[in-house]
């Protein structure tokens, strides 16, 4: 085979490989659990880097700002889950109570948890998907 033709059949190949991988699923971010004292708060929550899907339900795209708030927030977790960032006491759940799961660990906390910062904004982020982007009820 000329040298000419081997580079063909290298970038071909290359190509093939390239096309193939363009069809794989988006990694997953995180997965939080949510559950709670009224109707609706009982929730499931895979977040991946694109989509994300409420309680088994259809996988629903995530909009621009959304994927950008995702990463941020895995970005923080996963510093939270190194020991990275200290986690005060809370005050026992008033309504929600919440377990997020990355390649970490699971971390739990209560609706009443404000510090860190990421605690609180999770909660909001969770909330907003779940009504904005499946279209619960919370």
């Amino acid at each position: 085979m000329s040298a000419a033709r081997g580079a063909s059949a290298s970038v071909l190949a290359l190509f093939a490989a390239g096309v193939v991988g363009c069809g794989t699923a988006p990694p997953d971010l995180f997965v939080v659990k949510r559950d709670g004292t009224v109707p609706g708060a009982e929730l499931e929550l895979l977040v991946s880097d694109q989509t994300a899907r409420c309680n088994d339900g259809p996988v629903k795209n995530l909009t621009s700002a959304q994927i950008i708030e995702a990463r941020d927030i895995r970005r923080d977790l996963i510093d939270l889950q190194d020991g990275l960032v200290d986690v005060p006491e809370a005050p026992p759940a008033q309504i929600f109570s919440f377990a997020v799961t990355t390649e970490k660990g699971t971390l739990r906390y209560p609706d009443t948890a404000q510090r860190p910062p990421i605690l609180p904004r999770l909660s909001r982020f969770v909330r907003r998907v779940a009504i904005d982007t499946c279209g619960l009820e919370r």
